[in-house]
């Protein structure tokens, strides 16, 4: 008996990503939407990820776990192989990139660990040049964070209406269309000048 295949994809932002190419890819492998469980907005190194948690959950000896690259399912070495251990638990395969890896199979596995072990290599540069981009261009002087909510003038405004009390910091949250944090932490600069 032929096992069944099962999808996952996973983006990690809600906002700036979506999963609709990995889905069109595992349609096109023929896996019905039914079976493709979905994480967006859950890093690959988020080991808490409910769509991987069902997909998982619904893997049956000879099914085949699919995605469509190895670093939506895990971006580090430890987490790979603790998923690999569960797929190989439930006599299952994993296949990525068109390639199905055993993973019980001393091959399989060791293939798997070695493209992990790349997944999480290039993750890992990936990282360390966004973070040396940032020093630069702070360095610069292109990178200055983000802009304050509030003029230096309207910030005095408003901590001085909070002080003098005769607003609360809801109210001049309201007054001023801003968060009761943005006044909170006005008030705490104003108090540490």
């Amino acid at each position: 008996m032929t096992g069944l295949l099962i999808g996952y994809a996973r983006v990690s932002t809600r906002l700036s990503q979506d999963t609709e190419h990995q889905e069109r890819a595992l349609r096109e492998l023929g896996i019905p939407q039914d079976r493709i469980f979905i994480d967006q907005g859950f890093t690959g190194t988020n080991t808490r990820r409910p769509g991987l948690t069902r997909a998982m959950a619904s893997l049956r000896p000879g099914d085949v776990l699919v995605v469509t690259k190895l670093d939506r399912l895990a971006r580090s070495i430890v987490d790979a192989h603790r998923l690999a251990q569960q797929i190989t638990e439930r006599g299952a395969s994993l296949r990525f990139n068109g390639t199905t890896l055993d993973l019980g199979d001393p091959v399989g596995k060791l293939l798997f660990s070695m493209l992990a072990m790349i997944a999480e290599f290039e993750r890992d540069l990936i990282s360390m040049r966004t973070r040396e981009g940032l020093v630069t261009a702070k360095l610069r002087g292109r990178l200055t964070g983000r802009p304050p909510k509030l003029s230096p003038d309207r910030e005095r405004l408003l901590v001085k209406m909070v002080t003098e009390d005769r607003h609360t910091r809801a109210e001049v949250a309201d007054i001023f269309g801003v968060g009761r944090s943005t006044v909170s932490r006005a008030l705490a600069r104003a108090g540490q000048r």
